[in-house]
């Protein structure tokens, strides 16, 4: 296992920089939030509140796809980058394909998933647009006031033949993503073995091979891991890229078991990021957070409570809360 540690002044420079513009800046929050901000230079010492990457193998997403780090002044000089605006200020969430039988269950699930990212992109609206099929998600149009649409389906994705799977891919030029549930559930792999014999060759409309796709249980575990997916293409559409810094869900993942190790949240670099693309405060973002993580789902009794993988993301949040709060 490799430990990437960066210096303080390189993780100083990544949050604030070296330009006088972006330190004045950076100079607004408050002596709290900076404090709070400058929490990533403390990485891996105890009781800090962020940690370090850690890299396990060289299938882990760093070592297999170079990336050049993007720092704060990168992001904030970016003129490709997207910024919600009063007339472009929506986040929608698009379901694509069937959700068979597990149907009921999911509208509760996916739901979920809109109040969470209601939260965790505070100051932004998001609201969810009516289940489309796979053949016309190719068809659908944006709406007028959206910043972006993210898709969720539980088909299995690739972007091309040299790929075996992403579990989401987003455009930061059309402001469009999609995630799949599909490789969430740990029966995923024992539920297709065997079943194709050769590869076969289909019509370009052709979406017969996802009758019958796999359809995971809804469970708790289901719901953390779609929602670290769901703000990491969301933070892609943003502008946000890779992040090499510190240990954060913008972190690239090649497979579920590095998927896992990533937080739920950003780390100080990407949130400032973020907190200049839409303006919130930041110890405002911190309280919704923390409500909904500890909060169960507005659920009837067919589903159960799901938060419960939630628990040590609600103690970290509280933490966070006492730094950002605190009378200094």
């Amino acid at each position: 296992m490799k430990v990437i540690q960066h210096s303080k002044e390189a993780l100083q420079r990544a949050l604030i920089s070296n330009s006088t513009e972006l330190t004045k800046l950076y100079n607004k929050y408050t002596e709290q939030e900076r404090r709070f901000l400058e929490e990533g230079y403390n990485a891996g010492q105890p009781g800090s509140l962020f940690q370090n990457i850690t890299v396990h193998s060289e299938s882990d997403w760093i070592p297999a796809h170079p990336e050049q780090p993007q720092d704060f002044e990168s992001f904030y000089r970016d003129l490709t980058r997207k910024t919600p605006s009063a007339n472009h200020n929506t986040i929608y969430i698009q379901t694509i394909g069937s959700f068979g039988e597990a149907r009921p269950q999911t509208d509760q699930y996916v739901e979920w998933l809109r109040e969470y990212c209601q939260v965790f992109f505070h100051g932004v609206t998001v609201k969810l647009l009516p289940t489309v099929t796979v053949f016309c998600v190719f068809i659908s149009r944006k709406p007028k006031d959206a910043f972006c649409i993210i898709g969720i389906t539980m088909i299995d994705l690739y972007p091309k033949d040299s790929w075996n799977f992403v579990f989401g891919q987003a455009s930061l030029s059309s402001g469009m993503g999609v995630f799949s549930f599909a490789r969430y559930d740990d029966n995923f792999y024992r539920s297709y073995a065997g079943r194709l014999k050769k590869q076969q060759k289909l019509k370009k409309d052709d979406y017969s091979v996802f009758d019958g796709y796999y359809i995971p249980t809804i469970s708790s575990t289901l719901l953390l891991r779609s929602s670290k997916t769901m703000t990491h293409e969301i933070g892609h559409m943003f502008g946000i890229r890779h992040c090499q810094w510190l240990s954060c869900v913008m972190q690239g993942s090649n497979h579920l078991e590095e998927s896992d190790r990533r937080p739920l949240d950003f780390c100080p670099i990407c949130l400032r990021k973020l907190q200049v693309a839409i303006g919130f405060k930041i110890a405002d973002r911190y309280k919704v957070n923390l409500i909904k993580c500890g909060a169960a789902c507005h659920s009837g009794p067919e589903l159960p409570k799901l938060t419960q993988d939630f628990y040590s993301s609600k103690l970290w949040l509280q933490k966070c809360l006492t730094v950002l709060q605190s009378d200094l």
